[in-house]
């Protein structure tokens, strides 16, 4: 049996080094950080990872770059079948220096189970030295649609953002968010875009489909998902995740 400690991972000579660790719904991971990358995924289940200003959250068909030395915490939702490799720091310069989501393929989902069941010290002339290679190929080439809430420092703009992610199903618009946060909808606006790269009706959709992903994981059915991140029908909620992810909700574990 291979190691489930991340902290054994991260001396090896090799290039790549897969760990597979199982998780039970709810499950947290500790804000921590490591001397290695890490390209982590989720075979099964949710993962919700805080880090650098922001959330991502990551189902089974993406998996999130994390930079060496970056701190980050991760949340689970459903049974989290994850898988991480972890990338020398040198080889990792060459990929990405800031987190990003990356689509997982039906070639690079077959790519990290394999490296997952490798042993460390695999053999760098054989099979895996091939497999190493076409993984770190895929992982330059596959970046997806975001999946990130990023997280504004601004305190007034901070207010709303905080008060849509503990209840994603609100629908004031920004004149009426205006009296909580303290400042005019003009100004509100301004920051969303300048302080999240994002207008406010984006932004809080991709919360309430962030949302919708971690419920759906831990087994809700859709018309109960739909009302709770904002929805009157569950039809139109299907419409909107189908036109984000490619594939209706009913259907997206499978």
């Amino acid at each position: 049996m291979k190691s489930t400690n991340r902290d054994d991972y991260q001396a090896t000579p090799r290039p790549l080094a897969g760990m597979a660790k199982d998780f039970g719904d709810g499950s947290r991971i500790a804000p921590h950080c490591h001397p290695r990358a890490q390209l982590t995924w989720a075979a099964a289940g949710v993962m919700t990872v805080t880090a650098a200003r922001g959330t991502w959250v990551v189902p089974p068909n993406r998996a999130l770059w994390i930079p060496a030395e970056t701190e980050h915490a991760i949340r689970m939702s459903g049974a989290v079948a994850m898988r991480a490799i972890y990338v020398d720091p040198v080889v990792a310069k060459t990929i990405a220096r800031d987190c990003k989501i990356i689509l997982v393929s039906p070639l690079l989902r077959a790519l990290m189970l394999e490296l997952a069941a490798a042993p460390v010290d695999y053999d760098e002339t054989g099979r895996m030295g091939h497999v190493a290679a076409l993984f770190l190929d895929e992982i330059r080439t596959l970046d997806a649609q975001l999946l990130h809430i990023p997280m504004p420092r601004d305190p007034r703009l901070r207010r709303v953002c905080e008060a849509l992610l503990h209840n994603p199903g609100r629908c004031e618009t920004l004149e009426e968010w205006s009296a909580l946060a303290g400042a005019s909808s003009r100004t509100l606006a301004r920051l969303f875009e300048r302080e999240t790269g994002m207008r406010f009706v984006a932004w809080r959709n991709q919360v309430r489909l962030a949302q919708a992903l971690v419920r759906l994981a831990q087994g809700a059915d859709i018309a109960a998902v739909a009302r709770a991140v904002g929805y009157s029908s569950a039809s139109a909620f299907s419409a909107m995740f189908c036109n984000a992810l490619g594939k209706p909700p009913r259907d997206y574990f499978d």
